[in-house]
């Protein structure tokens, strides 16, 4: 998550051993109205990242200790600093060694001598940059949009947090399990992707046909030029729930029956409370009584057992 100072055009973190460098930095970045974090080695850069986590670095290649490649590599390998954007200062210019930086995960390289403008430019492309990305990722985090991206031979390289729901939910009703390989698309799902990834690929969208099943699971794909990847978007049609025979299959009581099915379409406590009249406190003690009822510890536990009945009794 980016640390953005509303006050300031934003933080950045400079990591060089040269005072020089540092004290010319600074300035620059000060009077740009940028909050400046410092540090002169890698440990205490990283260190310093457990506390506060700027939205860019600037990271001196040359250091004692580990050199600006292994602290890149080490902030790139964390989940909690792999997002910010990192531009490596150097006066290095052999190829290998530019290349090993982006090989590390850097966005982009400074060249010494600094030149304060360059320096600004591109710390204003790269943070304008990865706040745009941030935005586009908070919106899919937090939506209904279910998506996935699959490279040729089906294996899933990114997927929304509903896709991930989707996918449990579709291995249930036409698989029959949930311990499918997750890497990968679940077989029932690959034998419609794999030709329609072969008619996208030769501009055959002729031949290309949405997919669709008796279970009310569809799915739509399209290429992504660059990447060579596939963008699979999914959707699901809301099932009617037949809370009655839910309710007399399972031994719960109308409420929670009705409580459960509003689980399964991703309600908190909270929207249910709202939806049915009553306390957030109120349904988690009916989710408790579901738990114990069912022999769950987890709404998502208690939802499979559902969506495994009904497709037995489909």
């Amino acid at each position: 998550m980016m640390t953005e100072n509303f006050s300031s055009n934003g933080t950045v973190m400079i990591v060089d051993d040269t005072p020089g460098n540092l004290a010319l930095l600074s300035d620059t970045l000060s009077e740009a109205n940028y909050r400046v974090l410092v540090a002169t080695d890698g440990l205490s850069a990283i260190e310093q990242m457990h506390y506060l986590k700027p939205d860019i670095i600037l990271l001196d290649v040359m250091m004692p200790g580990i050199d600006g490649f292994e602290t890149c590599n080490r902030l790139k390998a964390n989940p909690d600093t792999s997002h910010i954007p990192v531009l490596f200062m150097t006066g290095l210019s052999e190829l290998d060694d530019l290349l090993r930086g982006f090989g590390e995960g850097a966005q982009d390289y400074i060249v010494k001598p600094i030149r304060p403008p360059e320096v600004l430019a591109r710390i204003e492309v790269h943070l304008n940059q990865a706040r745009t990305f941030q935005r586009v990722e908070n919106a899919l985090q937090h939506s209904d949009f279910s998506a996935i991206s699959i490279d040729a031979a089906s294996r899933i390289v990114w997927l929304t947090p509903s896709a991930e729901q989707w996918l449990a939910d579709f291995k249930i009703q036409n698989v029959g399990t949930t311990t499918d390989n997750n890497d990968f698309l679940p077989s029932a799902l690959d034998n419609w992707a794999k030709p329609a990834m072969l008619a996208l690929s030769q501009g055959q969208h002729k031949n290309y046909t949405d997919f669709c099943s008796s279970t009310g699971f569809s799915a739509k794909m399209d290429l992504c030029p660059y990447s060579g990847e596939f963008l699979v978007l999914l959707q699901k049609k809301a099932a009617s729930w037949d809370l009655e025979s839910l309710r007399d299959s399972l031994g719960l009581t109308f409420r929670e029956a009705e409580i459960l099915m509003w689980i399964s379409r991703g309600k908190t406590n909270k929207e249910i409370g709202i939806i049915l009249g009553s306390s957030p406190r109120t349904v988690n003690k009916h989710l408790e009584h579901i738990f114990e009822k069912l022999g769950v510890v987890t709404r998502a536990a208690a939802v499979t057992m559902v969506l495994q009945q009904r497709s037995g009794a489909n």
